[in-house]
């Protein structure tokens, strides 16, 4: 097995007064050559929003952008008509394709939203933009894995799979890698070990040459879990 472990302490910072950012690869201001994605996976910011404010319209070309919340909510709404709010345990799957604009907003007052904005790049170009929303209840991520995009719930435009998982401590789950892919574990909270390899709240892992890899919560966690070709 290799796995490459992203630290916390590595990821990218950006204070914008209402938005509060940590960017695991490269992204706007943040750049290092050594964190421009694994595979297909392109970004995973996790922004926290101040109540009343957000993004203001703004465009996206050729990518798959999947908005997942932790706490909160965020409103969105795109010039394909697509709009709705998506609160915690709901997931949103945007296809830019040849082209969308959109806007995204926390309408809770005093009260901040954060969620995890993840980017992969599709498998082709030039696509027509689409938007969709899905619930996935924690009783359905609590120490099991829940595929949240993918075929068989959200799907995109690439042969990828994310997962979301609330672990509790002394849980674990496997999750089989077919030979030729790679994975990605993305911890939002509390600690796991991957195979030996500890990782807390806000570390990343890519996972490579193994045939099943073994999560195990060292205290309670919520991670996802990305498996790309």
């Amino acid at each position: 097995m290799t796995i490459v472990v992203l630290p916390d302490r590595s990821r990218g910072q950006a204070q914008h007064g209402w938005l509060y950012s940590r960017h695991s690869f490269s992204f706007a201001d943040f750049y290092n050559p050594a964190q421009m994605g694994y595979r297909s996976l392109r970004v995973i910011n996790e922004d926290i929003i101040d109540g009343g404010s957000g993004f203001s319209t703004h465009p996206h070309k050729d990518m798959e952008i999947v908005s997942y919340v932790v706490d909160g909510e965020l409103a969105h709404r795109d010039s394909t008509g697509g709009e709705g709010v998506i609160r915690r345990g709901e997931v949103q799957v945007m296809s830019a394709g040849t082209g969308i604009r959109h806007s995204e907003f926390n309408g809770l007052a005093d009260s901040k939203t954060r969620f995890l904005q993840i980017w992969i790049r599709p498998n082709a170009t030039g696509l027509q933009p689409t938007y969709r929303q899905a619930n996935f209840p924690d009783a359905e991520k609590r120490n099991q894995l829940r595929l949240v995009v993918g075929p068989g719930a959200l799907d995109i435009n690439q042969d990828a799979k994310l997962y979301a998982s609330l672990l509790e401590a002394g849980q674990s789950v496997r999750h089989a890698l077919a030979p030729g892919r790679g994975a990605w574990i993305q911890v939002i909270e509390g600690a796991v070990t991957v195979d030996g390899a500890e990782l807390g709240g806000g570390d990343g892992a890519s996972i490579e040459d193994v045939a099943e890899i073994d999560v195990a919560a060292v205290k309670d966690a919520e991670f996802m879990l990305f498996d790309l070709a």
